[in-house]
């Protein structure tokens, strides 16, 4: 599972999964799976985790959705600026 980015002790994993587009989040033994389009996260992130990543991803949200059709046709992605 390619790493896209990380920041503040988070890290931002995607890899060729099942629709709509996501990415998946770890954190401090915690996890969630963000869809890229609505921004609605599922796991158990804390809440600041949640508000940091939904931050990261309203600026990459192009860059992800790029990411995430690249991983499709089977090419590398192109890692992503942290959040600073």
């Amino acid at each position: 599972m390619p790493l896209i980015s990380s920041f503040y002790g988070i890290s931002i994993y995607m890899y060729i999964d099942h629709r709509p587009p996501h990415f998946h989040v770890y954190y401090d033994g915690c996890s969630g799976k963000v869809s890229i389009e609505s921004g609605d996260i599922e796991g158990d992130l804390p809440t600041r985790a949640m508000r940091l990543v939904k931050e990261w991803l309203e600026l990459h949200k192009e860059e992800l959705m790029q990411n995430w059709q690249r991983l499709n046709n089977g090419e590398q992605i192109i890692k992503i600026r942290p959040l600073i």
